[in-house]
């Protein structure tokens, strides 16, 4: 897989738990970055699926019941960014 270098700032405090993790599960930092990444990504991708399929359930039903037009209301506003 082909790779590229990325260059980002971390707080001292977060870039020690780094390194202590790295040193306790005998990885690199790199590895785990980008184990954390992928797994952020993927939850983001997943996160975003729940809210339009949510978008599209609410406005297929119609149904308002007591959350419902809050519910409406956070999923449409999502999708016009």
């Amino acid at each position: 897989m082909a790779s590229s270098t990325s260059s980002f700032r971390i707080s001292d405090e977060l870039g020690a738990r780094l390194a202590d993790a790295a040193a306790r599960m005998d990885k690199g930092k790199n590895w785990i970055i980008n184990r954390a990444l992928e797994e952020y990504l993927d939850r983001y991708d997943r996160m975003e699926l729940r809210q339009e399929a949510r978008r599209q359930s609410l406005l297929a039903g119609r149904k308002r019941g007591k959350d419902e037009l809050k519910w409406e209301k956070a999923a449409t506003e999502v999708w016009r960014e």
